[in-house]
């Protein structure tokens, strides 16, 4: 199954629209971003080319996800990173044994098809009802560029140079398949699917002020 990443510029024209479709999801992370003591959303001046659209920036499927997000808890949590054809019951027993270790990564504590990164600097993902009724965990998008630039090289990824995100022509179906690229054919090629995908998302909400958004 493949998953969507989605960019949404944080600027007034969007955001203070009446009509704006994010709205209630807002409402929401500012509640759960000042309950932590954490500054807002930013919402910036909408400037014509700098700003961005609302637009898809990569899909990966699921699998190549969850590889990823296996390879960064066993350097997290000490373990070598291998290799593997199929994430088989050692991922789950992983995700079990080191939950609290998981529960503070912005790339792992994340629901898969739902919830977003915003562009503001916290140490770990925040979890309340709201926010799980709302889609899953709140992450930040410089907590995951930082996890992401932290895993790259047991993948054999310059950060300096990354690679090319697999960005789709439109809104890509659930059942669609989103498999790595056919020329990579390196023993990580699913980590890195996904790992181009995220790393594209956070660096241009960073720069340009979006938020980014699973569909």
């Amino acid at each position: 199954m493949a998953c969507d990443i989605w960019l949404v510029p944080l600027v007034d024209v969007l955001c203070h629209a009446p009509e704006n479709p994010f709205r209630d999801d807002l409402d929401v992370y500012n509640a759960a971003l000042l309950s932590h003591g954490l500054p807002e959303v930013p919402v910036y001046r909408y400037m014509p080319g700098l700003s961005g659209d609302v637009e898809p920036v990569a899909a990966f499927d699921f699998d190549s996800l969850h590889f990823l997000r296996r390879a960064y808890l066993l350097q997290l949590t000490g373990f070598d990173v291998t290799p593997v054809d199929a994430l088989g019951s050692d991922y789950e027993q992983l995700l079990e044994m080191f939950e609290s270790t998981a529960e503070q990564s912005h790339l792992v504590w994340h629901f898969d098809h739902a919830g977003a990164y915003v562009p503001v600097d916290f140490e770990a993902p925040l979890v309340d009802d709201s926010l799980l009724d709302a889609g899953g965990p709140l992450g930040s998008a410089h907590g995951l560029l930082r996890e992401l630039q932290a895993v790259a090289p047991v993948l054999g990824i310059d950060p300096s140079a990354p690679p090319r995100p697999t960005k789709p022509l439109g809104p890509t179906e659930l059942e669609q398949p989103f498999s790595p690229p056919l020329d990579d054919l390196g023993p990580y090629a699913r980590e890195r699917h996904a790992w181009a995908g995220l790393h594209a998302a956070a660096i241009r909400s960073l720069g340009q002020g979006s938020m980014i958004v699973f569909a």
